[in-house]
């Protein structure tokens, strides 16, 4: 059950950075046609960088979800059985309360920024574009919670 809900959780991921993936090409594809109409779109530059933070944010709850992020495995693949699952669990908690941590700090910066606009949209505010801190790092948690059964399956595994 819990591999079926993780495949669920990062097929959700994957749609979402797909959807990130294309609103980013479509909308930086149209500010070079508007430019080189001589009919520069003002807000389309600030528009691209939220979407790449967007795609970055949720990109690496995707990662997190595929267990993709950059690791050591040699190293803790040397270690005896019980060492790779020590080694394993206590580097998945480290991740979960750093995102935790995150998440908090991000969701408390929120309401700093809640009287804050956008530049170019001065109807968006700040803290709507911001909301991808705390929201990538629940995801981020979630996913290492998810995939937590499989790593230590792994890590108890015998070494090949």
């Amino acid at each position: 059950m819990m591999q079926a809900l993780r495949g669920r959780y990062e097929r959700l991921l994957e749609w979402v950075v797909i959807a990130l993936m294309a609103a980013l090409a479509v909308e930086v594809t149209a500010g070079v046609v508007f430019r080189t109409l001589g009919a520069s779109l003002v807000w389309y530059d600030e528009v691209a960088s939220i979407l790449l933070a967007w795609l970055t944010f949720y990109g690496s709850a995707l990662a997190a979800a595929k267990r993709a992020h950059i690791g050591c495995p040699e190293v803790v693949a040397l270690l005896p059985p019980a060492g790779r699952v020590a080694a394993r669990a206590l580097a998945d908690a480290l991740v979960i309360a750093f995102f935790v941590l995150v998440g908090w700090m991000g969701y408390a910066i929120l309401g700093v920024l809640a009287t804050d606009h956008l530049v170019s949209l001065p109807g968006v505010p700040v803290s709507y574009v911001q909301s991808v801190l705390p929201i990538s790092a629940v995801l981020i948690v979630l996913a290492e919670i998810l995939t937590f059964p499989q790593a230590i399956e792994e890590a108890r595994a015998p070494r090949h």
